[in-house]
């Protein structure tokens, strides 16, 4: 009983590590099955053929749509630094240099936005980002196709793919305590 009243403490940059370490791990674990899950879509005359081995536009989706909801479980100052720490270790994985990945990540966001006005639906928004990304709007049925919107029932289904890269930071908050200095 004693064990689970005590939270470990994290700061920012523990927090990020955790983070970018479990996004990493989900997508690596996850993306062959969220790619057969795509082709093998009802909502699809034609199988995408979504390569396995291009994850790096998902997990940009996944990354913008996550530091979206900062702001909803941070103050102000503590998001930004929670993004900061994120955006340098993302950057230094992929060997880039923490203003050029913010420029990525900026670029995806308004890519999100864009897709998805007037919805400020975040879950929607990626998955109308991934319906994009990866051009997926040749292989619907004609009707959804010339209108160049998703099919309705795929963006559903593709909400509930979504939602398994969300950080759960209810059930993040019951383990740690974060500490900001």
């Amino acid at each position: 009983m004693i064990g689970r009243l005590i939270k470990r403490k994290l700061d920012s940059d523990r927090l990020a590590n955790v983070f970018v370490n479990a996004l990493m791990e989900a997508i690596d674990n996850g993306f062959d099955d969220v790619c057969a899950m795509i082709n093998d879509d009802s909502a699809f005359i034609l199988n995408p053929e979504v390569d396995e081995r291009s994850s790096d536009k998902f997990l940009l989706v996944v990354i913008v749509g996550n530091l979206r909801y900062l702001d909803d479980y941070f103050e102000v100052e503590e998001a930004r630094e929670i993004h900061r720490q994120i955006i340098r270790k993302f950057a230094g994985i992929f060997n880039l240099t923490e203003v050029e990945f913010e420029e990525i990540v900026q670029e995806y966001d308004k890519f999100i936005s864009r897709v998805n006005h007037p919805s400020k639906n975040t879950l929607y928004g990626m998955s109308k980002a991934i319906f994009h990304k990866f051009n997926l709007n040749d292989f619907q049925e004609t009707y959804f196709r010339s209108m160049h919107n998703p099919n309705p029932l795929f963006l559903k289904r593709m909400d509930e793919i979504m939602m398994n890269f969300l950080w759960d930071w209810d059930a993040f908050f019951k383990k740690h305590r974060l500490q900001f200095n």
